[in-house]
């Protein structure tokens, strides 16, 4: 009873103990009541990175693609497997709290000479001896100033972290591959435009072709419609090549060798939201993995400030030995056998010359740390603002860029009908051609633009990963 009660009170002086060190408080970082560059009229809590991934754009085979991808992708992998070893390692902390018990079995014989050094004794009489001791021993280090909680504290914050880091590949992740994906959508696009632009061009040589050798166009003509042809077919080349390698990128991110990518709707088929209201500043505290992540990381380097601390004060640890010693073994475990020894001990600090240098180490770790949270909070409204305004300004530019090609379109059937009456030359025709053909491969690379500043967007408000 009186062994019970000293456990427990042993038990119950670790565990309320006091706990040296600064207790967290999250650091108060004013943020905005707006992002700037967004529309004055919008104020709603409401953000788009509240829509699931999957409902972002309405392309049944990008859903397919990014499933696949967080299914098999090896960056994601890897950063689950981090985890997995933080919550190991947190593991290991977490138990330094307890009591180590270990068990011990030994037998001993021994045999003495009976004319060796004992003068009183009779020769050959029997000095042999033998006999078994089973105990278990303890150990157990007594946290009255904290410092193996703060050290578990510091563990978790440490685990959180890493699991925040794999919410940030999953966003990076759903990001790169939807980017990716319309890269090669836009670069389809570009194909079939250089493809179709190549037969115009084809069509055009051969008329004149013609028309040279029956005397009505010079070689001038002629050479002008060779070089829009070769413009033509040296774009579907480059638009090949870059297909072959966006190809190559996505199988990549999904973990494959390098294959060939099933396609869903055609780039001009592809919407995003109509409304892409950003949310409140004060949501990416909450929302943003690397932020969590930062602030974890701030947890954890206020914690190593307690720790070491209580470095300065005395540690107490406790030290037993239970078990029994016998002659016989049938007699190991009776009450005549028994043994125990408890004992505590302290270990006063008297002189350590870099203990407090420790502290000092901690206390600018933490510092450094508070830094990088209010740097990731600033950088994120950053991203932001700029994903915002890059959204709004490329949807204009897309806009002009569609009544350019209308225009161009336009110029391309006039002049064409002018050549043909012979109220202008073919440069006229070229030149409407070529400025059309050049319109629409930036009107493609726009729309591309357009849809990837909505990836973008989505991607630094937070969404993608719930």
């Amino acid at each position: 009873m009186k062994r019970s009660s000293l456990i427990l009170a042993v038990l119950a002086l670790s565990l309320s103990g006091c706990m040296v060190g600064p207790n967290y408080r999250r650091p108060l970082v004013a943020t905005p009541d707006q992002f700037r560059g967004a529309p004055a009229t919008v104020s709603s809590p409401q953000s788009i990175a509240e829509i699931k991934w999957f409902d972002l754009f309405q392309d049944d085979t990008l859903k397919q693609l990014v499933s696949s991808a967080l299914g098999k992708n090896f960056d994601l992998r890897i950063a689950a497997e981090r985890v997995l070893e933080a919550r190991a390692q947190y593991g290991i902390v977490r138990a330094n709290l307890l009591p180590t018990v270990d068990g011990q079995a030994q037998f001993t014989a021994n045999r003495s000479s009976s004319i060796g050094s004992f003068p009183f004794i009779k020769s050959g009489t029997d000095l042999s001896a033998s006999y078994t001791q089973a105990t278990a021993n303890l150990n157990w280090e007594l946290d009255l100033w904290g410092r193996l909680r703060r050290l578990n504290h510091a563990a978790r914050a440490q685990y959180l972290a890493s699991e925040e880091a794999r919410n940030g590949v999953i966003i990076s992740l759903v990001g790169d591959v939807t980017n990716t994906y319309f890269a090669m959508r836009e670069q389809d696009l570009e194909l079939a435009i250089s493809k179709q632009t190549g037969d115009i061009a084809s069509d055009n040589l051969r008329l004149i072709n013609l028309r040279h050798d029956r005397g009505v166009a010079n070689a001038l003509e002629v050479h002008q419609a060779e070089q829009f042809l070769f413009t033509a077919t040296g774009q579907v080349a480059a638009a090949e090549r870059q297909i072959g390698q966006s190809e190559n990128a996505l199988s990549l991110l999904l973990g494959n060798a390098p294959g060939d990518i099933p396609r869903g709707k055609a780039l001009d088929q592809i919407s995003a939201p109509p409304q892409l209201p950003p949310g409140m500043p004060s949501s990416l505290l909450e929302r943003r993995p690397d932020i969590r992540q930062a602030e974890e990381n701030l947890i954890a380097a206020n914690a190593q400030i307690g720790a070491a601390r209580a470095l300065l004060f005395p540690q107490v640890s406790l030290t037993g030995l239970f078990g029994g010693q016998s002659r016989a073994l049938s007699e190991l475990f009776t009450g005549p056998a028994r043994l125990a020894t408890l004992g505590p001990s302290v270990t006063i600090p008297i002189f350590h010359a870099g203990l407090r240098s420790g502290v000092q180490l901690t206390e600018a770790q933490q510092r450094e740390a508070l830094a990088a949270y209010e740097k990731s909070i600033n950088g994120a409204l950053r991203e932001v603002s700029d994903a915002l305004v890059v959204h709004d300004r490329t949807r204009e530019q897309r806009i002009e860029e569609e009544k350019l090609v209308a225009t161009l379109t336009e110029s391309v059937r006039l002049s064409t009908l002018r050549y043909q009456g012979g109220l202008d030359s073919y440069l006229q025709v070229l030149d409407a051609e070529r400025n059309l053909f050049g319109g629409q491969l930036t009107l493609a690379q726009l729309r591309l633009q357009e849809l990837q500043s909505v990836v973008q967007l989505y991607r630094v408000l937070g969404g993608g990963w719930q």
